[in-house]
């Protein structure tokens, strides 16, 4: 897959996380894309922190309003029933735990939960943006990203940048499979089926639990078992 396949096959798995009347905070860059895959008959209600609810999927090249964009400056589109409203009441909104899922990139994840998705050393920093609120203030966070950079592993026993928030994280999803935070480790639940799980090990610094009952990513209703022996 290139790096627009990667991307999508990341939040069509996504949008399967995305539960009926759910209020969603879609982080910049790549979980901008998860509108695009809304589950079938499910009323979602996105919001963004330059505020407004009510986003609906990417626009068309041609008639988009190019005054409404998302936090990351992109144009989006608004459904009938959206607001818009000041930065005040958006993170009022993020900060009083209305928010039911954010999803967000990462630079790095840890076994533990913890994120790193703000800042590289020694780098032009744009900022922390909302992340840091929206983290502590969702009832859930997903992580999505590439699952390395430059062939290095982004998911680590511990973050060695710096964090963003500590021990937050409920769950990472990346192209090569679905990993659960749990007290006993990082628990995979789904693969890509064009991997092994040597591989995905072998391109993740945290240790591994493969799942009994692993299934492959993105199959039609998810129920396609995992077939193989796990031996890890």
């Amino acid at each position: 897959m290139d790096k627009k396949e990667i991307q999508n096959y990341i939040a069509r798995r996504v949008a399967k996380e995305l539960k009926d009347n759910d209020v969603i905070n879609l982080g910049i860059g790549l979980p901008t894309l998860v509108a695009n895959f809304l589950p079938h008959g499910k009323n979602i209600v996105f919001q963004s922190e330059n505020g407004f609810v009510g986003l609906g999927p990417a626009p068309t090249d041609e008639g988009y309003d190019p005054y409404i964009t998302n936090a990351g400056g992109m144009p989006v589109t608004i459904l009938p029933g959206g607001a818009f409203f000041d930065s005040s009441l958006s993170f009022g909104i993020i900060r009083g735990g209305h928010v039911d899922l954010t999803v967000l990139g990462a630079l790095q994840v840890d076994e533990n939960g913890s994120i790193a998705n703000y800042m590289i050393p020694g780098k032009m920093v744009p900022g922390m943006g909302g992340a840091m609120d929206l983290i502590s203030g969702a009832k859930k966070v997903i992580v999505a990203m590439e699952h390395t950079a430059k062939g290095c592993p982004k998911i680590l026993k511990e973050c060695t940048l710096p964090l963003t928030a500590k021990n937050q994280v409920d769950l990472i999803i990346t192209e090569m499979g679905v990993f659960k935070i749990t007290a006993e480790g990082l628990l995979v639940t789904e693969i890509n089926p064009e991997y092994t799980v040597d591989e995905i090990q072998a391109l993740t610094e945290a240790k591994l639990i493969f799942s009994k009952d692993l299934r492959y990513m993105n199959e039609d209703e998810n129920t396609e078992q995992y077939n193989q022996e796990i031996v890890i």
